[in-house]
């Protein structure tokens, strides 16, 4: 595990997606809660939120982190379930194993509820779109030849 005792607690925030395919029918099924497993998507939601929060038990150097939000959106499109997980939080590292465990657990418990009907479905990636927080995210903001001083 890498040290993070000497970094600054800042607002750290990461999104990643994962895509789930699957034949139109499925997902026509699954819009309609007409499969045999009943409400797969609030139930991806809950799981993706609990994956979130136990990532440092399953990644043997990720830091445990306090997190403050887990945000879980589903598109539903023709021929796939595009998962989009947000995950916020004040701490001295960043969130994005949190962000990606999270889309991969919703997508395997989509996965886990469809398969019964659906031998074709898959998960086709998951990936981290973005990630903000950190002092990097103070650097951008700081004028060159910004100066500053304190007077007690």
């Amino acid at each position: 595990m890498r040290s993070v005792t000497k970094k600054i607690e800042t607002l750290r925030q990461a999104t990643a997606e994962s895509c789930v395919r699957a034949a139109a029918e499925t997902l026509k099924r699954l819009l309609a809660n007409d499969v045999p497993k009943k409400d797969i998507l609030p139930i991806a939601k809950a799981a993706g939120v609990m994956a979130a929060k136990k990532t440092p038990d399953l990644l043997p150097y990720c830091h445990p982190v306090p997190i403050d939000w887990v945000g879980i959106e589903f598109d539903i499109q023709e021929f796939q379930v595009m998962i989009r997980v947000t995950v916020e939080a004040v701490a001295k590292t960043g969130v994005e194993m949190e962000a990606l465990t999270a889309a991969s657990v919703a997508a395997l418990t989509i996965y886990d509820m469809l398969k019964p009907i659906d031998d074709t479905i898959e998960i086709s990636h998951t990936k981290l779109l973005e990630k903000i927080g950190g002092k990097s995210s103070f650097q951008e903001k700081i004028p060159a030849g910004f100066k500053a001083a304190v007077i007690v």
